[in-house]
């Protein structure tokens, strides 16, 4: 296939990029830094910085991941849009693009976050489930997918990726944690009873690959392993993993009072199941986060 990827830079699309190269498709990333594509995601994939540079390359399929992260620093006016821009402006500015082009993708598979239902409480949220709270987050996400959704008066079939908490050896959230919790000083946010869905990244890129092959798949996916855990139950498989105590607990007051907005996102969470996924025949290979751990923090990864 011709692919064209945004965010190939990123975490997900870095491991995108080279599970597609071996298996012999062929890549193009939009980015704003071209030159650095090549070594990034693989000496075969072209890196390009404007879009018509393949005005007349036929493409097949476009992944759109492209997005600043979310939950790097405090949510400022300025910060909320960078997160804003990166994601629905670059969607817009994609769409408008794809609209003016003479041959048109099937399929367009964008990214979301399961933070598109908000603060889901102990809600157990399917794709069938509507948004439980409507903060920052979930806006974001809100107006991310109704863009890529536009991409159907175009022909094009759209698939929506709703990705819970990556862990990946290489980047993400697993690597801020990992300094703290190797010195031993890990612990919980706030009463640490907020859900946490989280995917491996093997998972993660093979669920995008399955749904790329699914001639019918369409709409929204929550890409998230089937026992999401409660943020106290995943401070302890950390510490546990690495031998370490757990030991500090950070309060939620003084989350607010650090983190502003941003801390809402953090002691919130979503009990997501990924029920679509699951019915149409994906199997996971890490549905225990113990497992999940072991494999990126005590085994050698290719």
């Amino acid at each position: 296939m011709n692919i064209l990827l945004t965010g190939g830079t990123g975490l997900i699309g870095r491991a995108l990029c080279r599970r597609w190269d071996a298996e012999g498709h062929r890549l193009w990333v939009w980015s704003r830094t071209p030159q650095r594509v090549a070594r990034l995601c693989g000496p075969q994939v072209q890196g390009i910085g404007e879009l018509q540079q393949i005005a007349t390359v036929p493409l097949d399929a476009v992944v759109n991941l492209a997005g600043a992260p979310i939950a790097d620093r405090p949510w400022t006016k300025a910060r909320k849009t960078l997160l804003w821009d990166s994601r629905v402006k670059l969607t817009e500015q994609l769409l408008a693009w794809l609209g003016k082009r003479e041959q048109k993708p099937a399929l367009l598979i964008s990214g979301s976050a399961v933070g598109w239902y908000g603060d889901g409480g102990e809600h157990r949220l399917t794709e069938a489930d509507q948004a439980v709270t409507n903060d920052f987050a979930s806006q974001l996400c809100n107006a991310w997918e109704e863009r890529a959704v536009e991409a159907t008066v175009l022909g094009m079939r759209v698939v929506l990726v709703r990705t819970g908490l990556v862990l990946a050896s290489d980047g993400g959230f697993l690597q801020r944690l990992l300094p703290l919790f190797r010195l031993g000083l890990g612990g919980r946010l706030g009463n640490g009873r907020q859900w946490m869905p989280w995917i491996h990244i093997d998972d993660q890129i093979a669920l995008i690959d399955f749904l790329l092959h699914q001639p019918a798949a369409s709409g929204p996916y929550n890409a998230c392993a089937p026992a999401p855990v409660r943020n106290a139950g995943f401070a302890r498989s950390l510490a546990h993993c690495l031998h370490r105590p757990l030991l500090l607990p950070v309060p939620a007051a003084v989350m607010k009072v650090t983190l502003g907005e941003l801390a809402g996102l953090l002691l919130g969470g979503q009990h997501a199941l990924p029920a679509r996924l699951q019915e149409e025949g994906f199997r996971f290979r890490f549905g225990d986060l113990d497992a999940a751990l072991a494999d990126l923090l005590t085994q050698p990864r290719q």
